[in-house]
């Protein structure tokens, strides 16, 4: 499940490069749709994203290494885009809002740098499309806004580590797999993930739990274990795909 993000590259970045205002000085941002997402059946998030992702997708976390995700569909196709757009309905993970940007590390503990997807079809390296990145030799606002938003999301990135290795440390995290059998007899397994053992989290002790409450951390498994009722949708959304494959 965690091919995307194990071998090389994280998920949809083909030419990620550090922006600097020389190299990039006449880079611009086009304007794009969600088309390069459709091919995700799961995506990265953070904690504070578990509430509303919850509300769409499964929640669960990317084996090896417990990464929380979004799973949006049975197989290599994100259920929940289509000719390019998101379902109005449904939550659009950071993750996904913030490409074409994203952070690099620099080599030194802790440190990242704004970098952009050279690879991505919204970004020109000259002409008079869309939005400068720079302006007079300095980051233009866009590049700005970017920059505070994945500044906004590796913070958030730390605080989800955390919680993930208290959940490793209580022995809490358990290996599953999930089967659908579609109306039409289309079978799908999805394998490589784990979900919070729900009787091993009840049973934890009164100090723990005093303690994860204080830090929001409590509520962020309870949104955990309501998603995984959201396996029902995507069965639902892949029977319809299905389907519409079949009268085309």
């Amino acid at each position: 499940m965690t091919e995307g993000m194990t071998q090389g590259l994280p998920p949809f970045y083909r030419d990620p490069r550090p922006l600097s205002r020389e190299t990039h000085a006449d880079w611009r941002l086009l304007e794009g749709d969600a088309g390069f997402a459709a091919d995700a059946a799961f995506v990265p998030i953070v904690a504070a994203e578990f509430a509303r992702a919850g509300q769409s997708y499964p929640v669960v976390f990317a084996m090896p290494e417990a990464v929380p995700v979004a799973v949006l569909g049975l197989e290599q196709r994100n259920l929940f885009v289509r000719d390019g757009q998101w379902a109005e309905e449904s939550y659009v993970p950071a993750y996904v809002r913030r490409y074409p940007f994203g952070f690099v590390a620099t080599g030194e503990a802790g440190s990242f740098i704004l970098a952009i997807d050279a690879g991505s079809d919204r970004v020109a390296e000259d002409g008079e499309g869309g939005l400068a990145l720079f302006e007079a030799g300095e980051p233009a606002e866009r590049t700005r806004q970017a920059l505070a938003f994945c500044d906004a999301y590796q913070a958030e990135s730390e605080t989800t580590r955390a919680v993930v290795d208290a959940l490793k440390a209580q022995d809490l995290l358990l290996e599953r797999r999930a089967d659908a059998t579609l109306p039409d007899g289309r079978t799908f397994g999805l394998q490589g993930f784990q979900i919070v053992d729900a009787a091993k989290f009840a049973a934890l002790d009164d100090a723990t739990v005093l303690d994860w409450h204080k830090r929001g951390w409590l509520a962020l498994v309870h949104f955990h274990l309501a998603s995984l009722e959201r396996f029902q949708t995507l069965i639902a959304r892949q029977a319809q795909r299905t389907s519409e494959g079949m009268t085309q």
